[in-house]
């Protein structure tokens, strides 16, 4: 069934209003009719199923049939700090890991990253990235939509630092210690908590790491891990990683 998110404002107590792109895909694309039923989602606290009364390209109004739980968010939260790859790599790790699960996005520049920061295009970046990563909410039929963070630096990203619980650095030369070492202990010890806290997940460039950078980010209490035994590129490290962390903290059952 399809899902749609809206500001929640637009979410009242017996009527939902649509507007804009997805009152468009509504009418235009999916060509639906008075009397056809969609999840509508406020991004927050509410989710309903809706019934369509009427519409035009512009604006839907929809009546709330039945309110539904929001469950689908894992209890612990994850964000992706991903040094920005080549192409539309970012588009795909965005997509898949809001799919799995990943709360926000951090994307960040770092020594071998390929890509020039252009800041008179971060807006319109930043905008395509959160469009995409509301598409892969929908589909995926999560209850928020990830946040989509501005560009840092490494410097920047090591001062974000502070507020994550858990900080995973995936470092492609770690040889000794594996991710599961530490997500599993963590996950041991917030197992009888609803609240599974924050963890961070930074993942490097095409090129890796330099060293400086991993001593940077150790030194600021980051734990580099390993992500088993072969060399992957850049926009599958953080899928990887986000789904051991979820595995781990159980959510595919177990914990």
């Amino acid at each position: 069934m399809q899902k749609y998110f809206v500001e929640p404002e637009q979410f009242g107590d017996e009527e939902v209003i649509i507007t804009g792109q997805d009152a468009h895909h509504l009418v235009r694309v999916m060509r639906s009719k008075p009397g056809a039923k969609f999840i509508v989602s406020d991004g927050e606290a509410r989710e309903a199923l809706v019934e369509l009364v009427e519409a035009d390209s512009e604006q839907v109004k929809a009546r709330i049939l039945e309110h539904r739980a929001t469950t689908a968010e894992a209890a612990c939260r994850v964000t992706i700090a991903q040094s920005l790859p080549k192409g539309d790599k970012m588009e795909l790790i965005i997509q898949k890991c809001t799919e799995i699960g990943a709360v926000s996005f951090i994307p960040f520049q770092s020594d071998r990253t390929v890509v020039q920061y252009d800041s008179k295009k971060e807006a319109k970046r930043l905008e395509r990235w959160s469009k995409i990563a509301k598409e892969a909410a929908e589909q995926s039929h999560r209850n928020r939509v990830p946040d989509m963070k501005p560009s840092m630096s490494v410097k920047q990203l090591v001062q974000a630092m502070e507020q994550y619980d858990l900080v995973l650095l995936c470092y492609e030369d770690e040889r000794g210690t594996q991710i599961r070492d530490v997500v599993q202990p963590y996950a041991t010890k917030v197992a009888s908590v609803v609240d599974k806290g924050e963890v961070l997940i930074i993942v490097g460039p095409e090129g890796g790491f330099t060293a400086q950078e991993v001593e940077t980010f150790v030194n600021a209490g980051a734990v580099s891990v390993g992500l088993g035994r072969r060399i992957l590129r850049a926009e599958t490290a953080g899928m990887l990683a986000l789904t051991c962390v979820l595995y781990e903290t159980g959510e595919m059952g177990g914990v």
